[in-house]
């Protein structure tokens, strides 16, 4: 097992730093790593901020990317923590099953899905990956596994699921894919006006699966909010035309197109961001109606773009997200849309979801998802925006809100813990578990987890 000195970052490119990297690709050669010093886990590198870095030592998980068992009659899979969600997509859907939970992007692996408990399109029904999860084994401090469950070692599987890694290494786990009939997504498109309209529309289809809007984010007055929604259902076999009916799971693949170098910074300004929401809007208002999309298109628009984040430039971007409680939501994001189009500092990315409630709305002990709405734009690292974020930040917690730890890079201590009172009690727990002095990130030095 080789040490590399690399220059790494989240998929934000902001910050950068240089970590000891070690690719260990057994359980023999992981121990190693983890008793070389505190470090942390690092997967395919999207999360957006410093989350899985560690100078000292940072772990790549993508040696383990074995997919161990599969029940079909149940759907668990097992897998190991470096498998890629592409791969499980890949080699499932032909057979009929598909991810409960994904994020944005496919390029993203179980471990890292597990340790940020990510949520999709379909939180409002189905909650956050981490409710699919029926067990995980954990390399602790000793390099020993431990399996934990609902039912064994509790406290340690709330812990990990959404614990950004901080409690230990996630090796394996098994997971439940579900049954779908298609690899066809039934999309209908709708335009809102503003956002009490997109919020009513949202309300009104609660009972869609999945559902996602665009928000036009440097919209003012009457417009304030305007945004495109995409309702999304899994398409039956009844709903397709005989071609497609006959070969269900074999959508296109999609063209793919590259980055190929870093925008300069002027390219990325209010005009052209306006310029470039405004044509958004009208293609989306144009385009509303329903109609059938291959499942890539739906889930991961942006992974058909290689190294997207190169638009931002050199310094990279940071991503601003926070969820507001649902009793607050409309006048918390009528005032963080207010602040951001006084600014001039539009996002091309601004994403609007709603959120559920129950038992599955965030699976963890510190996962990120509540009932409400949640709301993410990403910004260049500028100063200007770095300070725009700030304003953002305090307009979320004087309305109850807190933020989402896989794609933070520069909140402050001060802030993250007024955000959310169940920190101390994983704080204290990390402590007495001795997992604060093994399991360390640039992340959590910064918020003192």
């Amino acid at each position: 097992m080789r040490e590399m000195i690399l220059k790494l970052s989240g998929w934000g490119r902001f910050p950068q730093t240089e970590c000891v990297v070690t690719r260990p690709r057994n359980i023999e050669e992981l121990r190693a790593a983890l008793a070389r010093g505190p470090g942390i886990a690092r997967g395919l590198g999207r999360s957006y901020g410093d989350s899985a870095l560690a100078p000292a030592s940072t772990i790549a998980m993508t040696g383990f990317r074995h997919m161990l068992a599969f029940d079909a009659q149940t759907g668990v899979l097992t897998a190991e923590g470096g498998v890629a969600l592409g791969d499980v997509i890949e080699s499932f859907l032909p057979r009929g099953f598909f991810p409960p939970v994904t994020p944005g992007t496919k390029h993203v692996t179980i471990g890292g899905m597990i340790a940020a408990d990510v949520h999709g399109k379909n939180h409002h029904k189905a909650g956050s990956f981490g409710a699919f999860v029926d067990w995980i084994d954990v390399m602790g401090p000793d390099g020993a596994l431990t399996r934990c469950s609902r039912t064994e070692n509790a406290d340690l599987f709330a812990q990990t699921i959404g614990g950004m890694g901080l409690t230990g290494i996630i090796v394996r786990a098994a997971f439940r894919l579900m049954r779908v009939e298609s690899g066809w997504i039934r999309q209908t498109s709708v335009a809102a006006p503003n956002l009490a309209a997109a919020m009513e529309t949202f309300e009104a289809s609660a009972d869609a699966t999945y559902s996602v809007a665009w928000i036009d984010c440097l919209a003012r007055g009457a417009d304030l909010g305007r945004s495109i929604l995409l309702l999304g259902e899994h398409a039956r076999l009844d709903e397709l035309d005989h071609p497609k009916r006959a070969a269900p799971f074999a959508t296109p693949r999609r063209r793919m197109m590259a980055a190929p170098f870093d925008a300069p910074s002027w390219a990325l300004n209010p005009w052209s961001v306006r310029a470039f929401n405004a044509l958004y809007w009208r293609r989306g208002v144009a385009g509303a109606g329903e109609r059938l999309v291959d499942w890539d298109s739906y889930f991961y628009p942006l992974d058909a773009i290689a190294d997207w984040n190169r638009i931002y430039g050199r310094r990279g971007f940071a991503q601003f997200q926070c969820v507001l409680p649902l009793e607050s939501s409309k006048a918390g994001l009528g005032e963080l849309l207010e602040a951001i189009s006084a600014s001039g500092q539009g996002s091309f990315l601004a994403v609007l979801k709603r959120m559920g409630a129950g038992a599955n709305a965030g699976a963890g002990a510190i996962s990120f998802p509540m009932e409400g709405y949640t709301l993410a734009l990403d910004f260049p690292a500028s100063p200007r925006a770095l300070a725009l974020m700030e304003r953002l930040d305090a307009i979320t917690l004087a309305h109850g809100g807190r933020f989402y730890l896989a794609k933070d890079a520069r909140m402050s201590r001060s802030t993250f813990e007024r955000s959310d009172s169940r920190i101390a009690a994983f704080r204290e727990a990390r402590e007495a578990q001795g997992f604060a002095a093994s399991f360390k990130s640039l992340q959590s030095g910064r918020l003192s987890l």
